[in-house]
């Protein structure tokens, strides 16, 4: 049978999700757990792949198995294994055509980030941090002019191994909570390094640095050396994709309450 489990963690630890012979991704320590509770190789994919330090509430990876068990089996004896910053959250039966990454619709970051004189300490890897003041609407401005469907090369990393730079972005979102800001970003899918690389351009605009129609020269360039530097990777989370409705799956977790602006 096909399962999809959807996964929560804290990226600090770990060297991204990509599975690595060192051992030190959060695949690694998935599937090293998956293995002890059924006794069994196994081997998932993922919705997304996460860069080193960046979080995930909603992660979402499926699996073959011919272990009979409940989900909530899966749940609970898969999270016995695993170390305390990553945790199954939901086990779901899905058809066996599903593919995690393939039959995603869209996919949902958010970037929590702390305007701040002084560096976070309780927060320290869970925010990123700005010192000067960020002004919301000169930030809204620009990032409309990202909406639509765009070839967004100026924002990708080298080592992007996407088959093209062409993504439809849907929303971007941008709100204050006291000191921290939460930027929410949904698209049909995002290039390596697209949001952090976005991030460091509305971060430019935000403290005054651009003027908010720089970002638009910037995205019709197609050039990544006219854009901001890559942000740093601490705030990043995965909300997680969307999929069709009739497949029921979680597109929530508790995680989305603990994070701020919920």
């Amino acid at each position: 049978m096909r399962l999809a489990l959807g996964l929560s963690y804290r990226g600090s630890a770990y060297r991204g999700w990509q599975s690595q012979t060192n051992g030190a991704t959060v695949q690694d320590v998935l599937e090293a757990a998956l293995c002890r509770f059924a006794a069994t190789p196994i081997r998932v994919s993922c919705a997304g792949r996460t860069d080193a330090g960046v979080h995930a509430l909603n992660q979402v990876v499926h699996l073959d198995t011919d272990r009979d068990r409940e989900p909530f089996s899966w749940v609970r004896g898969t999270n016995t294994y695993l170390p305390p910053d990553v945790a199954v959250q939901w086990c779901r039966p899905v058809p066996d055509a599903f593919h995690a990454r393939n039959a995603a619709r869209a996919r949902r970051y958010a970037y929590v980030l702390l305007e701040s004189p002084v560096r976070p300490a309780m927060e320290a890897g869970q925010v990123g941090w700005i010192f000067r003041p960020l002004d919301q609407a000169r930030m809204e401005a620009s990032a409309a002019l990202l909406i639509g469907e765009h070839d967004f090369s100026a924002f990708r990393s080298a080592d992007c191994q996407a088959l093209s730079p062409v993504k439809q972005m849907r929303t971007i979102r941008i709100g204050r909570h006291g000191p921290y800001w939460r930027f929410d970003f949904e698209a049909s899918a995002f290039l390596h390094h697209m949001i952090r690389n976005l991030m460091g351009c509305l971060i430019a605009v935000g403290t005054g640095a651009r003027d908010p129609a720089w970002l638009a020269g910037v995205l019709a360039s197609r050039d990544r050396r006219l854009a901001a530097p890559t942000f740093s990777p601490d705030g990043l989370y995965f909300l997680g994709p969307r999929y069709d409705a009739e497949l029921v799956l979680p597109e929530h977790t508790p995680a989305f309450d603990w994070l701020p602006g919920a």
